[in-house]
Parts: structure tokens; C-alpha cells; sequence
């Protein structure tokens, strides 16, 4: 078994020395704050200059020779920016920067000189030993800078032509001898080429000379450096890990890099919708990540790539056909999705949908306004691409409007893209490994790899405290935010191939890693006369019924008196070093005027001009309204209202038509805001519904990662709790906590109450707030009191401190349900319907103040 360099540098000096390595300040201070350097990133820097620094027997021959195997998203360019600074404060002062693609060179020449590029790796001043250091790209190294950094970017087979056949101006074998010299090669594997294929004569002698020719580069001078930097690397290979054993100092592959959280998840949306609605399907769940990051302020503007399979006249013509379903989409359509989709995802777009007034008619015009052609791009042959470089590479830019992309595979490789979210595959069938069992085809393997570009993380926090690279809210409604979905027709031979390269790749789970857990009712339980005949109480979700209400007030919208600003020509001008005392501006004053006293025709023109306002809107609201007259004058509505106007003396006694034309529509605009936050088109019911423990809670199947801490049931621990229903806890840490804290409190629980049984809701209890909002408990306590025909019902709620502030709706929910603390019969049997405040491992007394006072005990 090999052992590469990177397990060497374990060995020889331990984690421990490494991780206390200091990150010197031509490094730390130089690099652009706008990126902080991540764990790994650091680790990389460390083991650099431990290599460097101590004595180590692994040590290549001179000239180093040294690889870092990252993952495709980890920054590795961001390496290369630290590891020049850091070279240049140790003499180096040439940089030759190579790679296989053109494409790659324009989006890396940008990322290190333009220092208005969003993706500038340095700081705007870089300062080494008390000196500024400018970068500077050079086309050879023969009128070299030594005080600055030099760069040249070129492509393998420039840099292979240009030495091979020397003209003037250009790179040649002479420039390097009497220079020393970092070469710096990205996606190196493209390198590789001859070693692996050593002895076949398929390849022809260019590609050798490709590897051959940096090798001759590089033995230059004893001096020089060659870092190569890859996302693949063939550990399969017997000649390349024979050839890499002394040179991988870092490896940081893909499945640590998605383990660490600093990935999207990938997930297959799979359906039997032809072409089109699939396109549809996905377009809907572009729009609900775009609508749900705006309702917590997130600007994001969501990419969809569409895959073509073969040639680029396909994908122009995948484009046409795009642009069709965008001009002729509209409610009808979004309503088809709905009613036949049967993708989870989905429905929850749905359901977002409503309870934010969003109308299918709306949905359809806004995918028609993110989708217009102006905003469809197309990136396939090699001019089209090289065109639109700087528009792939900043598609996260707010002044950048491309949400579509049409592509057959220019963009498997140098692609830095972090808010592409959806790739739909245009075409059926798949190109097979052939008869070759286990093999992939090269259509599914470009496919994995587009598929790991998107799986860039796209930086972003809720809450201050909360690291914005990397991925934090699992079970939220916010996941969609942290998900790349890929979207293909279910064809079960195609996606087994494809799961298989992604998981091979270590960006995607494996159902293997998925294990069956059988969450089973206790016996003990399933013989109580409460399972058989006791019931549970949940409320119901209707249309949102205004039969009740008469005025604002009922809707919740504040009464409250606006100030309309009066437009004034008055001013003057002061000279800026004039200091004799300055004289007051005619002093403006305020001047309070009540609706029912402005003209009423003015009033009523206002009102017809804002569709909200439309008698028909309005009876929507208030059905008992009779007349538009009546909601002007009557003081539930704009009878009891004023408005006050504020201007000179002048502008006060002289208001025109238009004045108060202008201030009734900035209060109707303030009142139309009040009751859109106040009103749904649903609504939980206040009464509610039992239904039959034997029939809610049942015996089920789980199934759960063998990584994810939900994967321990706590089976040792609540095996022999009767209070505890299930044979295991598969809940988060927070679940596990609150059960472990519910143990330590049975005690004194039963010494009130008789019957005491704590169940953990897996989605069997739903219940609505007032905004008709979905909410499942995570468990339901129901503890009889001893000799009284009263059980209460408790919804409890263990919460992550991370999700607290975004679920806050659904601990108002629970305060309102303890607050009401209602009780309902069934069957001669009461139940006390209660709830508690969020259970968080960090406040557990406030907690267990609330249980002792909702219990009484």
C-alpha cells in the first residue's frame, strides 16, 4: 500500500505541530478580508511551510515538485494567491500560472489583477516587510520586475508551442535558467496524460510532450517550484500514485469538503413529466428559493442551467423552445404542476405560495419577468464562451441579470458559479459504460462533474453567529437554500449510473449510506386503554373566513394618523465658511385634517386608482361593506382617520386638489401594506378535532443516514422508560437532550398524574396558526391527572439555538395555544390543550420553569 506525502507529514511531525503552525502576516494580511481563510485553507498554508521549514526526510528531489488535491469549490485559487505572497517574501519573484483551457486563464487573470472584480483574492494594497508589492502580468520573464510580483498566464499547449517553436516576444527554455521560478498548475490532472497511458499507443506523442515539457521547465533550476492544484486526481492508478506518492501534500477531496457542511446537498428531482413541464416543475421551485430568501432580506437571484446532451445546434434549439414555454406560460400551466406533481418540494413551493398571497397568475408573470430573453444566455463553442466569460463568472453580481443558461459541457471545468441551483437535463436515455460492468459513460461522467460545479455553496446567514459558507439549516424551510437540484426524467438504469459517478466523486449520498430503522409502539403501550381508546387533538386548516370582520381593527390594522410632507420651494444658500448666525427657514408647522372633511370626489378617485382598493377587493375583506360611500365615511374604516399636513403657512392654507390627492394615497398605501400582513387566504381553526391515538401513532419505517447523529435512537436509554411510547428517539441532539431532561422529571410528574406517555411526532400531528401556517410538534406529553377525567395535551418543540429567530412564528404559535389553554370533551373524557415555549439545551431552567407552572407541579 502506498503511502503518500501527506500521511508522511503526519507521521513525521503530528497534527498538533502542524495546526500550531503561525500563518505568517505576508499571507493573513494581504488576502482579501472579503474571504475569510476557511479550517482547511489554513491547514493547506500550514502544511506548505512546515514542509518548507523543518528538516523532513520525505522531501522530493530538488526542484519541489509539490500537489494539492482540493475539491472543486474549496478555493483553491485563493491557495495559490497565499502561497505567492508567501514565496515572494521568500525571494521568489516569478509566477508562471498554466492550465488547460483558455477559458479558465481569462476568469483567473481577473480574480488576480482586476481588484474591482468581486472575486479579487488579494487585498487592495498588498504590504511585505513594510513594502507595497504590486502584481504585475509579464509575457516572459526576460525584463522581469525584482522588486514585484510577476505573472504570466498562458495555456499548456501555448506554453508547449511557444518553447517548441520560438518566435519573438514569446516564452522560451532560456528565460528560466538564470531565473528561479514558481510554476503554478491548475486542474493538473490534464497533465497526466502521458503517465497514465504509459505504454498505449492510442495517444500520440503531443500529449507526453505536454508533461514533458513542464518537467524540462522546471529542471531548470534547482531552485524552481512546480505546484499543482486538482480536484482529480486517479488514486486508481498504479502510474499516477506511484508518480504522486512524494508530491500530494494536501488532500481535501470532495466528500470531506460536502462532510464539512462547506457544499450544496445534491438532491434528484426525478418524474415521469415530459420536457416541458419539467422545465415548468423547475422553474416554480427557481422561484420559491428566490421568494423565501427575500423574506429574510437575502438577495439571491437563482441560476437554472439546461444540459444539452450532443451538440450545440441542439442546445440553440433547446433555448427557441425555452423561450416559447416563457411567453405562452400562465396559471393554467403552474395549476397543472400543482395538481399532478408528487414531489414533496414541490407542494411546500405550493403551500408557500399561499400563505404569502403569491397567486398562480403572479407566479406565471414573475418567472415571465426572471426568465425574459435578456436574460437567457448560451455557452457552447469556444468564442461564444470566451465572450461571455465575465458574465459566467460573476453571475452572483447584483447588476448581473442571467438567470438561464443553455450549455452542452463548456462549463464542466473553471466554472466559479455559487448561485446556480437547478440543472435540468434536456434529453433522455444515457451513454453507458457499454458491456464493461461498472464502468460509466462519458456522458454521465461530464454530467457528475457539471453537477459538482454546482454544488458551490452560496454564502449566507440568518442570524450573525452563524458561519455564512457553510451549510446550517437541515429540517428547515430554508434547506431549499443549501440544495442544488438536478432534474431528469426517471429512468432507473440512467440515475443509478449517475448517483453512482456522484457518490464515486464524494459529492452526493449514497442510499447505501441510508439504513432502515424500525421505530416500533412499545407493547406495554399498545395494551393501555389510552392507546385503544384515547385520542389526540389537532385543529384543521380552511379558507380564511371575513364573515366576523366589520373594521379595521378586526384585521389588526393600527389606527393611525399619517404626515404628508407639503412640498415647498423656501431655501437659501450659505456660503460653507460664512459664519455670522444663521437665520431659521420659515419654521413649518402641522396642520391635522380629517378624511370625512376632504373633498369626497377626491377620495373616491384616489380609491380608483389602486386596484386593492376596488369595492369588489374591499368586499373580500369586509363582506358586510355596502358601498364604497360607507367605507370612506364610517369610522371602522377611513371615517375616524386624519391626516396631517406639514409645511410652511403658506402651503398650509393653500392645499390644492393634488395635495390631497397625494397624502390619501399615502395612507391608503399604508393601509394596504397593514392588511396584506394581516391576512391569509387560510387560517387554523380555534377548535380542535380529536382523533384516535391507535390510529395516528403506528409503527414505521425510518430511514436515516449512518452519519448523521439521528442515526443513534437512544435505544439504551428509553428502552425501559414506560412513559416513553417508542423504542427509540431517532430526533436531533436538542430531541435527545429534552428527553433525557423529561426523565429527570418524571418523578415528580408522577406524583400528580396517573398516566404519563411522551411521544415523538413523526409527522402524524399537524397543526395551524391563525395564518393557516403548518406546524408538527416534534413531541406531544399527555399526562392524566390522578382521580380527575382531565388529560392534558401538550405540544413541546426542542429547537436548535441556530433555528430559534427563524421559527420564531412557531413559538408565538405554542404562547398562543398555552395562553388559551383550552379544554374539549370527547367521549365523557376532557382534554387540556397546552403548550410550552421552545426547549433549547442552553436555557434549560426557563424551560423547566414553564413545565412546573403548565403542569403545576
Amino acid at each position: 500500500m502506498i503511502t503518500y506525502l501527506y500521511d508522511k507529514l503526519i507521521e513525521e511531525f503530528g497534527k498538533k505541530t502542524i495546526s500550531r503552525t503561525e500563518i505568517p502576516q505576508s499571507i493573513s494580511d494581504n488576502l482579501n478580508t472579503k474571504f475569510p481563510i476557511r479550517p482547511y485553507q489554513k491547514e493547506a498554508f500550514q502544511r506548505f511551510i512546515t514542509f518548507n521549514k523543518e528538516p523532513f526526510d520525505g522531501k522530493p528531489n530538488l526542484p519541489y515538485h509539490l500537489l494539492f488535491n482540493m475539491a472543486t469549490g474549496s478555493g483553491k485559487t485563493m491557495i495559490m494567491a497565499g502561497l505567492m505572497l508567501y514565496l515572494y517574501e521568500k525571494g521568489f519573484r516569478n509566477f508562471l500560472f498554466f492550465v488547460n483551457s483558455s477559458n479558465i486563464i481569462k476568469k483567473t487573470q481577473d480574480n488576480f489583477l482586476n481588484s474591482f472584480s468581486t472575486k479579487y483574492l488579494f487585498n487592495q494594497k498588498i504590504v511585505v516587510d513594510s513594502k507595497e508589492v504590486f502584481l504585475k502580468e509579464v509575457y516572459n520573464f526576460e525584463n522581469a520586475d525584482n522588486e514585484n510580483i510577476n505573472i504570466c498566464f498562458t495555456t499548456i499547449q501555448q506554453l508547449h508551442s511557444d518553447l517548441n517553436n520560438t518566435k519573438e516576444g514569446s516564452i522560451t527554455f532560456e528565460d528560466f535558467k538564470e531565473k528561479k521560478l514558481v510554476l503554478i498548475a491548475d486542474e493538473a490532472h490534464h497533465l497526466n496524460t502521458s503517465t497514465k497511458k504509459q505504454g498505449d499507443h492510442r495517444y500520440g506523442s503531443l500529449f507526453g510532450t505536454w508533461e514533458n515539457t513542464v518537467d524540462a521547465i522546471l529542471r531548470q533550476n534547482l531552485d524552481n517550484i512546480l505546484l499543482e492544484f486538482t480536484a482529480t486526481l486517479d488514486y486508481e492508478s498504479h502510474e499516477i500514485s506511484t508518480k504522486y506518492a512524494n508530491k500530494v501534500i494536501y488532500r481535501y477531496d470532495l466528500a470531506q469538503f460536502r462532510k464539512d457542511g462547506f457544499s450544496k446537498e445534491i438532491d434528484l428531482i426525478r418524474s415521469y413529466f415530459d420536457e416541458k413541464r419539467r422545465i415548468i416543475q423547475a422553474l416554480i421551485l427557481n422561484l420559491y428559493r428566490q421568494e423565501l430568501a427575500a423574506t429574510r432580506h437575502i438577495n439571491l437571484k437563482p441560476v437554472i442551467l439546461f444540459k444539452a446532451k450532443r451538440t450545440i445546434a441542439e442546445s440553440e434549439l433547446n433555448k427557441q423552445k425555452f423561450h416559447l414555454i416563457i411567453e405562452n406560460l400562465d396559471a393554467q400551466q403552474i395549476q397543472a404542476i400543482k395538481q399532478d406533481s408528487t414531489i414533496d418540494i414541490v407542494q411546500k413551493a405550493f403551500c408557500f405560495f399561499e400563505e404569502n398571497h403569491i397567486s398562480l397568475s403572479s407566479v406565471a408573470r414573475r418567472i415571465q419577468s426572471n426568465f425574459k430573453p435578456s436574460n437567457c444566455i448560451s455557452a457552447n463553442d469556444d468564442k461564444e464562451t470566451e465572450r461571455n466569460q465575465l458574465i459566467l463568472n460573476t453571475l452572483e453580481d447584483e447588476t448581473n441579470p442571467i438567470r438561464a443558461i443553455f450549455a452542452v459541457q463548456k462549463l464542466n471545468e473553471g466554472w466559479d458559479v455559487l448561485n446556480l441551483f437547478d440543472i435540468v437535463r434536456l434529453y433522455e436515455g444515457q451513454n453507458t459504460g457499454g458491456s464493461n460492468a461498472g464502468k460509466k459513460g462519458n456522458t454521465t461522467l461530464s454530467e457528475a462533474q457539471l453537477i459538482g460545479r454546482g454544488a458551490r455553496y452560496f454564502p449566507f446567514n440568518l442570524n450573525d453567529n452563524e458561519d455564512k459558507f457553510k451549510r446550517k439549516y437541515k429540517y428547515s424551510d430554508f434547506e431549499i437554500l443549501e440544495q442544488l437540484y438536478y432534474h431528469t426524467k426517471e429512468e432507473s438504469r440512467y440515475v443509478s449510473e449517475l448517483k453512482a459517478a456522484l457518490v464515486e466523486s464524494g459529492i452526493y449520498e449514497d442510499d447505501n449510506d441510508l439504513e432502515n430503522k424500525e421505530l416500533k409502539l412499545k407493547e406495554t403501550f399498545k395494551n393501555t386503554d389510552f392507546y385503544k381508546n384515547g385520542v389526540v387533538f389537532m385543529n384543521k386548516k380552511l379558507p380564511k373566513s371575513y364573515h366576523n370582520i366589520k373594521s379595521f381593527a378586526d384585521l389588526g390594522v393600527k389606527k393611525r394618523n399619517i404626515e404628508f410632507i407639503l412640498s415647498s420651494g423656501i431655501g437659501k444658500t450659505t456660503a460653507v465658511f460664512d459664519f455670522e448666525l444663521e437665520q431659521e427657514i420659515d419654521r413649518l408647522g402641522q396642520k391635522e385634517i380629517r378624511i370625512k372633511d376632504i373633498p369626497k370626489h377626491i377620495i373616491h378617485y384616489a380609491l380608483t386608482t389602486n386596484p386593492f382598493f376596488y369595492f369588489d377587493s374591499l368586499q373580500k375583506y369586509f363582506p358586510s361593506l355596502k358601498s364604497s360611500f360607507e367605507f370612506i365615511r364610517n369610522d371602522n374604516f377611513l371615517g375616524d382617520l386624519s391626516i396631517t399636513f406639514v409645511g410652511t403657512t403658506k402651503r398650509r392654507n393653500n392645499l390644492s386638489n393634488h395635495d390631497y390627492f397625494q397624502a390619501i394615497n399615502l395612507l391608503l398605501s399604508t393601509i394596504e401594506t397593514d392588511l396584506k400582513n394581516n391576512t391569509t387566504e387560510f387560517e387554523g381553526t380555534e377548535t380542535f378535532y380529536g382523533k384516535s391515538i391507535s390510529q395516528t401513532f403506528k409503527d414505521k419505517t425510518l430511514r436515516i443516514n449512518k452519519n448523521d447523529a439521528r442515526f443513534d435512537g437512544q435505544e439504551s436509554f428509553v428502552q425501559n422508560q414506560e412513559w416513553y411510547v417508542y423504542n427509540a428517539n431517532y430526533g436531533t441532539s436538542e430531541e435527545k437532550e429534552f428527553v433525557e431532561l423529561f426523565a429527570r422529571k418524571f418523578e415528580q410528574l408522577n406524583q400528580k398524574y396517573d398516566k404519563i406517555y411522551l411521544i415523538r411526532n413523526e409527522r402524524e400531528v399537524k397543526i395551524y396558526d391563525l395564518k393557516g401556517r403548518a406546524f408538527e410538534p416534534d413531541f406531544v406529553l399527555f399526562a392524566q391527572r390522578k382521580d380527575e377525567n382531565l388529560t392534558f395535551q401538550v405540544f413541546i418543540e426542542p429547537k436548535g439555538k441556530h433555528l430559534i429567530q427563524e421559527d420564531a412564528w412557531k413559538q408565538d404559535f405554542l404562547n398562543d395555544i398555552r395562553s388559551k389553554n383550552k379544554t374539549f370533551e370527547f367521549n365523557t373524557d376532557f382534554y387540556r390543550i397546552t403548550a410550552l415555549p421552545f426547549f433549547n439545551s442552553g436555557n434549560v431552567i426557563g424551560f423547566e420553569k414553564y413545565l412546573v407552572e403548565t403542569l403545576n407541579i
